[in-house]
């Protein structure tokens, strides 16, 4: 099921399966996020939740037992149900299951709300603990954005901007996508980051402690297309594949956690970033996408 949001200046679409948004048009017709070509990369804009990214042997422990689990989580592939629709606003939630616990050892209440405001999409993800110990867990997205987005433009005319940076000194990793200690600091060209990371020798580009916790896909010409703000989130990762020719889009990626690291134990209460939920207690992590 998808459910449709609409003002004057955008028209988003939202499927239930992993409450992704899978479209955001403007008025003239452009569409800002990928389009999902099963060629290239099958998705659109994948919620992470429990996890971030790969385990270390794709499992983690928890009181001393060994739990498997998928790479980002079960979320992004979850039926949500739909218990709020309207013009402008529409709320996911999703709930453990014999499912979860047997992969996420945690009862929880995930929802997820929409909200467009002119040209403003803020999502915001509330976890609520509702069992008898302390939850852990992370949460971030995952959101593809098409570039170029204009007729006549090429993937290399844009660029993410970070302001406040003029270098950055992101976390390395390793052939089994581990994370790794950062590196040296990088100097971006006019405060420019290319969108694949392949340019630096990286699968992904991994940065915290921005001065800003803001991260702008621009044109050529320094014409914010896309603005992220994101508050909520101490860690930001930049994806596309690598591929012998330009894939046309980019993951701009909000994260509470750091992936899982070579540097951590493999306890998940080890991991860098973990955030933690006393029982009864909620959780709310948001973000909000311009577009322009």
């Amino acid at each position: 099921m998808t459910v449709t949001l609409r003002n004057a200046l955008l028209t988003v679409e939202i499927d239930d399966l992993g409450a992704q948004l899978c479209s955001v048009q403007n008025a003239q017709g452009t569409e800002y996020i990928w389009q999902a070509d099963p060629a290239i990369w099958g998705r659109h804009a994948p919620l992470l939740f429990p996890v971030i990214g790969r385990l270390r042997d794709g499992q983690y422990i928890h009181r001393g037992k060994s739990y498997s689990i998928s790479s980002h989580g079960f979320a992004r592939d979850s039926r949500f149900d739909v218990v709020e629709q309207s013009g402008t606003r529409a709320v996911f939630r999703l709930s453990h299951s014999p499912e979860t616990l047997a992969v996420f050892p945690f009862p929880f209440l995930l929802t997820v709300t929409y909200t467009l405001e002119e040209n403003r999409l803020t999502k915001a993800c509330r976890v609520e603990n509702p069992g008898q110990e302390e939850m852990l867990f992370e949460l971030g997205a995952h959101d593809g954005f098409r570039a170029p987005l204009e007729p006549g433009e090429s993937m290399d005319d844009y660029a993410i901007l970070l302001p406040g940076l003029e270098a950055i000194t992101p976390y390395g990793m390793d052939e089994a996508c581990m994370t790794t200690p950062k590196g040296a600091a990088i100097p971006l060209e006019g405060g420019r980051l290319p969108l694949k990371p392949s340019v630096f020798g990286l699968d992904t580009v991994i940065l915290d402690q921005l001065p800003q916790r803001r991260a702008v896909l621009a044109d050529r010409a320094g014409r914010p297309r896309v603005t992220l703000d994101f508050a909520d989130f101490p860690y930001l990762g930049v994806w596309t594949p690598a591929k012998p020719f330009d894939t046309n889009y980019v993951c701009i990626e909000p994260w509470s956690t750091l992936p899982d690291a070579v540097f951590v134990g493999r306890e998940l209460a080890d991991k860098q970033g973990i955030r933690r939920l006393a029982p009864g207690q909620a959780e709310v992590l948001s973000y909000t996408t311009t577009f322009c």
